[in-house]
């Protein structure tokens, strides 16, 4: 069984200043052993990109997505077409976590998307159960 992770469960996991770190350090461990973890496109571009602006160390990110992550998935045209409609019926919804979302929904493989951001747990018409660490961040 897989798990896709949103962005703010990885920052949280990386970075132990984050508000989230406890949460999604419990979570991923909880999850390693029983789960594959897969990342959307999106989130390693997101968190590759805060490890080059300074807020992580870039070899720290990069070994987690070596170490931990069993795929990084593609964005695709039926991932976009699914992310236009989260993000159509979720104003809120901001266009990248609609994107990972979609890639959540879009993969078989996937049960469960674990994420920090009650936005992505409240977007409408989302198929894939959502796991919400470290209470709702919006």
């Amino acid at each position: 069984m897989a798990v896709v992770l949103d962005s703010s469960v990885v920052v949280g996991f990386l970075d132990r200043s984050d508000e989230l770190h406890q949460a999604a350090d419990e979570a991923i461990r909880d999850l390693l052993g029983s789960h594959r973890l897969f990342v959307s496109v999106i989130t390693y571009a997101e968190v590759l990109t805060g490890a080059r602006l300074g807020h992580d160390d870039e070899e720290h990110v990069a070994g987690f997505f070596a170490d931990l992550v069993s795929s990084v998935l593609p964005v695709d045209v039926p991932i976009g077409d699914c992310a236009a409609r989260l993000r159509a019926g979720t104003k809120s919804l901001a266009m990248p976590d609609a994107l990972i979302a979609a890639t959540a929904e879009m993969n078989r493989e996937v049960e469960v998307l674990v994420s920090g951001d009650g936005d992505i747990a409240k977007a409408k018409g989302l198929g894939c159960p959502v796991q919400l660490v470290g209470g709702v961040v919006d």
